[in-house]
């Protein structure tokens, strides 16, 4: 985990991301993510957190947690899935949460190189101790790991 960076190219792939958030159905969180090759900075693949295609996405489902959570898409296996391998190397930015520890999972085995968040609220479960996880994770594993907050 690195201190807030300045760049001004991280800030607006961050924008992107909150932008693309906007597309999700789901009533209570919207997230969006965006994988940048960074060499270029050209966009490799967009997500956003919703069903999978093709599965109904009605107000009573995205109503109940307990099938929402079971049934939803993350914004970052999304954009992981559209961006295939070209998503070794890459940066990877997600907003308005950090990755959880299941996404940092398949963002580690994806070959991405850099993740770029919002800084999470500790104080709630269970988005802290996801975000814990996920950290150490990209620590042990040597993948840059970074807060931005807009």
């Amino acid at each position: 985990m690195t201190a807030s960076s300045d760049s001004k190219w991280d800030r607006r792939f961050m924008e992107l991301a909150t932008f693309i958030a906007g597309w999700s159905k789901d009533p209570s969180t919207k997230v969006g993510a965006v994988v940048v090759q960074p060499r270029n900075r050209r966009i490799v693949a967009t997500g956003y957190n919703g069903f999978p295609a093709g599965v109904e996405d009605s107000e009573d489902r995205l109503g109940d947690r307990s099938i929402k959570y079971e049934m939803v898409v993350h914004a970052e296996q999304n954009a992981l899935m559209f961006a295939g391998n070209q998503a070794e190397g890459c940066t990877l930015y997600v907003t308005p949460l950090p990755p959880c520890a299941r996404c940092a999972v398949l963002i580690i085995q994806s070959g991405v190189r850099r993740v770029v968040s919002p800084t999470p609220d500790k104080s709630k479960e269970p988005w802290a101790t996801q975000s814990k996880i996920a950290e150490q994770m990209f620590k042990e594993s040597k993948v840059e790991f970074l807060y931005l907050d807009l």
